[in-house]
């Protein structure tokens, strides 16, 4: 039977959050939580493996106590247990920080994993960065931006497209990846899921104290990285009015963009252009 072990995030729903200039920090309590999408990608994996080669996967996020939300929803997508990292302490954390606390969670609750598997990115932040810090935590070998996961052998066959071009690698076990969200797109949980999860509450809740954490290394102080400002980009727009025979506007396209369509469409423009004037001459 596996020891499956998937990290899981929640986010805020809204686009726009609420930022505190003070602590640098978003207010993630005055927004409606989520789970991160790519990590329901990560969940359905490890619920397939599950499903074909048997096993027992252990659910852990950590955050605000709001965060046990998620906990109870991947209880009720199939999970068999949640552990929720609530601790003051630990708010603000960078990746490294987080990093550092999932692992020693994980080491805590679920020492002989086979997988860890993880969301390829996060909503709110999109570091791609948790998934191969956490693998360095571990000591274990780490995959980023898996497609599809197979069990042979005692070991893991994974796919992954990286520049167009299908990359078929095996990992030992244990291991760690990051999932995309091209493949496995995650479940609903049932009513029925929803209910049983909730009877059950099998979910462990563990601070700072419990997993005897540096607290040189957690929250904002143990963060090596510092956020300047958060600010929404703006696109402005310019419109441009060309006069004159369709022949002529044409010609004024390609001697002002020809570059930048190029640069979109991957081919020269400007001298297939040219070559077919040439040809209808």
């Amino acid at each position: 039977m596996l020891k499956l072990v998937v990290c899981i995030k929640q986010v805020p729903m809204v686009s726009e959050l609420p930022w505190d200039p003070n602590t640098r920090t978003l207010k993630r309590n005055l927004a409606e939580g989520m789970m991160n999408p790519a990590c329901g990608h990560a969940l359905e994996a490890a619920l397939q493996i599950k499903k074909q080669h048997g096993g027992h996967i252990v659910a852990i996020t950590m955050g605000p106590p709001m965060a046990e939300e998620v906990l109870y929803e991947a209880i009720a997508m199939g999970a068999d247990r949640g552990v929720l990292l609530t601790d003051r302490s630990m708010a603000g954390g960078d990746t490294s920080a987080t990093s550092y606390t999932l692992a020693r969670a994980i080491k805590k609750e679920c020492p002989d994993f086979d997988l860890v598997l993880c969301g390829c990115y996060t909503s709110d932040s999109e570091t791609a960065q948790v998934g191969p810090q956490l693998a360095e935590e571990l000591d274990v070998p780490g995959a980023a931006y898996i497609e599809h996961i197979a069990v042979k052998d005692g070991a893991f066959r994974l796919h992954r497209v990286t520049d167009n071009f299908l990359e078929v690698l095996e990992m030992d076990m244990p291991g760690l990846v990051t999932v995309t969200t091209h493949t496995y797109m995650p479940r609903y949980p049932s009513l029925e899921g929803l209910q049983s999860a909730f009877a059950r509450s099998d979910i462990k809740i563990l601070n700072a104290r419990d997993l005897r954490l540096d607290p040189a290394k957690i929250g904002v102080n143990g963060s090596p990285t510092k956020i300047i400002n958060v600010y929404s980009p703006t696109a402005a727009k310019k419109n441009i009015v060309m006069q004159g025979t369709a022949k002529k506007v044409v010609d004024e396209i390609f001697a002002k963009f020809a570059d930048r369509i190029s640069g979109a469409i991957g081919k020269d423009l400007k001298t297939h252009y040219h070559d077919n004037k040439a040809c209808t001459k």
